[in-house]
């Protein structure tokens, strides 16, 4: 686990170390271990890198890495997750190694089988590979999107300046920030910009999840896809416990190869269902320590579930407690973490658990990340099942659930993403739900949210769920293995359960959630009167949005929203983001 930046322009241009240094600065804290850095200088190129040292704690997975040949210099953020398989297969065509880390191996595969490599990556990954006799650079990012690759030419003429995260960005002379407006409407109405290729700063890209692009004498060629999600009937010829067997089969593998590290390995289980098949497949491998969070002044408290599941699987398990005074405290801080704009609180409160599991010697933390989105575990997947209708008509209905009641101007762009799922999946609404969860809402905030929250402390952060392995086999699941009888994530429960991984009270547990920032911004007078501060600022974005008049009737107890049609639905909702989008402006909007 590491960070990556740099640029190639195709010239001389701007290859100064310092600037690629500072660049390298700006996210130093996604690998404290070591740093390395390669410029050529005739090409106008430099490549930085941070590295979190997990397989192979030696110098020899120090990176910038060359391939024996000089054909290839590689930067990587991520794990591979199969490395030894392909090494074993690397070696019998008799590629050499001098190290133990999984960075070599990807590193031989890209010079043996170039591009086409990719395809046989199993892990998380963001990567940055020089070809110097083709003047080539080739950048990539893992098929579901678990490390973030940004991109930008603004303020740079030519050429393409690359980086883990967008503040690396902020580093280079003539780079003048700006606020997408576009990204701003987006995050407004939906906590998150769902946009596949747009960020909250004008002229800055994200690469999506599976897709690759290649920049040859300084110019980029368009983003491609390498690996797309299809959903399909895989499991026409098999009955659902034969899916759930196979499932059980692979998550096993997928899980074994997880825990594979060189420094302790934790797990955050929340008594829910997912971390907790994911403990209980990781206790099988060995000793395991798990930990929960609990949350002061808060009606959310999962604890007593997690030591369930912890006394079940006889795990070492810890308890941390975080109340809404940490939160205020640490809040402006992570915003600067943040880098884009996505409104789930859940980021100031794991990234405070991730800095205790890393004062506890933990380094890397399973995570059950991923699930609901492969499994149809949120509730806006039955609600996709249900509805009947013109196409139009439920295609908003499901906008007013992700737009959490806020009306307004995103209603074509959600709409269009849909009806491309929709042609790709049969007219099947709950299908093309599956696709915008998997492709837009977890790559763009969830994912995010585990990558900024664990980096920012440097601690490696590990998604089972979302091994492509198990995607494919989610995606080739029909409706009927993963939602009935109002049962949701269906295949995951009766393979818990066939397999006695889990207490029924555990597998048959529903879903259970809650915005614990909500809560505080009604019941904590403290960070409410905090909170009111800021968001009412005579400079702020309530002002400049028009939403003043509704923020102070929130702020003052006079309304707690408004029904439907009205624009503005749940005030609390609105308040948080408006919240956080000041905290970023001031952050990310001053030219530096």
């Amino acid at each position: 686990m590491c960070g990556i930046a740099g640029w190639y322009l195709g010239d001389d241009r701007r290859a100064d170390p310092a600037q690629v240094e500072a660049m390298s600065r700006a996210i130093a804290h996604r690998g404290p271990d070591d740093y390395g850095t390669y410029v050529d200088a005739t090409a106008g190129l430099a490549l930085t890198h941070r590295r979190l040292s997990i397989i192979d704690l030696s110098a020899a997975g120090h990176q910038p890495m060359a391939s024996a040949d000089g054909a290839v210099i590689l930067v990587c953020n991520g794990e591979l997750y199969n490395f030894r398989e392909l090494k074993h297969e690397l070696e019998a065509l008799g590629r050499t190694f001098r190290s133990r880390s999984d960075s070599e191996v990807m590193l031989n595969a890209l010079v043996q089988w170039g591009p086409a490599a990719l395809n046989r990556f199993d892990g998380m990954f963001a990567l940055a590979a020089w070809y110097p006799r083709e003047r080539k650079l080739l950048l990539a990012r893992d098929p579901l999107g678990m490390k973030p690759l940004y991109y930008s030419s603004r303020g740079l003429g030519s050429g393409i300046a690359f980086a883990s995260e967008i503040k690396a960005f902020l580093a280079l002379d003539g780079f003048a920030p700006a606020v997408n407006l576009h990204s701003l409407r987006q995050f407004m109405e939906f906590g998150y910009v769902f946009d596949e290729h747009d960020t909250a700063l004008a002229g800055v890209c994200k690469l999506p999840p599976g897709h690759a692009m290649e920049v040859v004498a300084g110019r980029a060629t368009a983003p491609y896809p390498y690996f797309t999600p299809r959903v399909a009937d895989a499991c026409r010829e098999h009955s659902l416990e034969q899916a759930a067997d196979a499932l059980h089969a692979t998550l096993s593998t997928v899980v074994s190869e997880h825990i594979v590290a060189d420094v302790p390995v934790g797990l955050l289980l929340s008594g829910g269902l997912d971390s907790s098949v994911i403990a209980a497949l990781a206790a099988k491998e060995g000793p395991l320590a798990t930990i929960v969070m609990g949350f002061a002044d808060s009606t959310v408290d999962e604890r007593r579930h997690a030591r369930t599941v912890a006394d079940h699987i006889g795990s070492e398990h810890r308890e941390v407690l975080i109340d809404h005074r940490e939160i205020e405290v640490e809040l402006e801080d992570v915003v600067w973490y943040f880098d884009d704009l996505f409104a789930d609180w859940g980021t100031v409160s794991t990234r405070i658990l991730y800095r205790k599991c890393r004062e506890q010697g933990i380094k890397v933390v399973l995570v059950g990340e991923g699930a609901d989105e492969l499994f149809g575990g949120y509730p806006i997947f039955a609600a996709a099942a249900r509805q009947r209708g013109p196409t139009l008509w439920r295609l908003f209905q499901l906008y007013r659930r992700y737009a959490g009641r806020r009306y307004g101007g995103q209603f074509p762009a959600f709409a269009a993403v849909m009806r491309n799922y929709l042609a790709q999946t049969g007219g099947s609404m709950f299908d093309a739900v599956r696709l915008f969860e998997g492709r837009n809402q977890l790559p763009n905030n969830f994912l995010m949210k585990v990558d900024k929250a664990s980096m920012s402390v440097s601690v490696e952060a590990r998604a089972p769920y979302l091994d492509r392995r198990v995607a494919a086999l989610a995606y080739g699941m029909p409706q009927r293995y993963l939602l009935a009888d109002g049962t949701d994530k269906l295949v995951l429960r009766i393979m818990a359960e066939r397999h006695r991984l889990l207490p029924p009270e555990v597998t048959r547990r529903p879903k259970y959630g809650a915005s614990i920032a909500t809560s505080w911004m009604d019941d904590s007078a403290e960070f409410r009167r905090y909170a009111r501060e800021i968001v009412l600022s005579r400079d702020g974005w309530a002002e400049r949005l028009g939403l003043r008049r509704a923020m102070t009737d929130f702020f003052d107890g006079r309304s707690k929203g408004h029904r439907f049609p009205r624009a503005v639905g749940i005030f609390s909702h609105l308040a948080w983001r408006l919240l956080l989008l000041n905290l970023w402006s001031r952050k990310y909007l001053v030219a530096r």
